[in-house]
């Protein structure tokens, strides 16, 4: 089973994102996650914010090892097109360690107050899954055209390929039936939703069978989930059930403990669940 760690990434100055990654890193959690908003999403008044993208970019110049993401990026917010091409260029600063973690966006108020369009549910999935295609034939290198729903291209061509191929693993979060968990199974590396083994059984399952309908082999997309690290034995109990019900990463979010109990949690609970 792989970790990754949360850190937060709002209501702080910027060296202090620098130092909770490189702490991850030092710690040995395979990634560092932020995510993809302009303002704090939790909280009174407004506070530090740092984009998204740019900052995983200029966390890959100061690390080395460590894996790097969003949880989610929100494909509102940039054509598909510019997603790509900032994928491409994230991959190869940070020599092939992207994690490209992507979502329909939901965050309606900032999207009002910064002047970003913020389409309907639907178009909003329609959108996401132009992404998707968009991003798989871009990062092919070839000139591609492709007439999509919400977003398009002619005789598009991004160059270079990414490090990793045929592009950056894609992770799709969510659990929704009708338009979520099709594109999981036509289009995801990892599928990613919050919840317990037991909630998640069904829509784990569809996941199976819509992979196969696709055809894909179902076990070649990574199962990952969420962790608390709040209180040890529970982290413990809770990541064993993950991994005894099939799952292989789970994303450990930056507890009230602060750095003393993600400590004691690499030290003393995730060799027992990697091992």
């Amino acid at each position: 089973m792989r970790f990754g760690l949360d850190v937060a990434q709002q209501r702080m100055h910027w060296d202090e994102v620098v130092s909770r990654v490189q702490f991850a890193e030092e710690l040995g959690f395979d990634g560092a996650w932020g995510f993809d908003h302009f303002k704090p999403m939790y909280g009174e008044g407004p506070g530090e914010t740092f984009e998204g993208m740019t900052t995983l970019a200029a966390l890959s110049g100061v690390t080395s090892r460590i894996r790097l993401g969003l949880l989610v990026t929100g494909v509102t917010y940039r054509h598909p097109s510019v997603l790509a091409a900032q994928a491409v260029t994230i991959d190869h600063a940070s020599h092939g360690r992207l994690e490209l973690s992507l979502g329909a966006a939901w965050f309606d108020e900032e999207h009002r107050e910064l002047g970003i369009p913020f389409p309907s549910t639907s178009e909003r999935f329609d959108l996401l899954e132009d992404t998707l295609e968009i991003i798989h034939r871009l990062c092919t290198g070839d000139v591609v055209t492709y007439d999509g729903r919400v977003a398009s291209l002619h005789d598009a061509q991004l160059r270079p390929v990414p490090v990793q191929q045929p592009h950056p693993p894609i992770w799709i979060g969510g659990s929704g039936p009708r338009r979520t968990l099709p594109l999981v199974a036509r289009y995801a590396d990892v599928w990613h939703s919050w919840g317990a083994p037991n909630s998640l059984r069904d829509a784990n399952t569809r996941v199976d069978e819509l992979a196969a309908d696709a055809g894909r082999d179902p076990a070649s997309i990574m199962r990952a989930s969420s962790l608390s690290l709040d209180a040890l034995e529970t982290a413990r109990r809770h990541g064993a059930k993950w991994h005894a019900a099939g799952y292989d990463y789970l994303v450990c979010g930056w507890p009230e403990g602060g750095r003393s109990q993600v400590e004691a949690f690499a030290r003393d609970v995730m060799p027992e669940l990697t091992g």
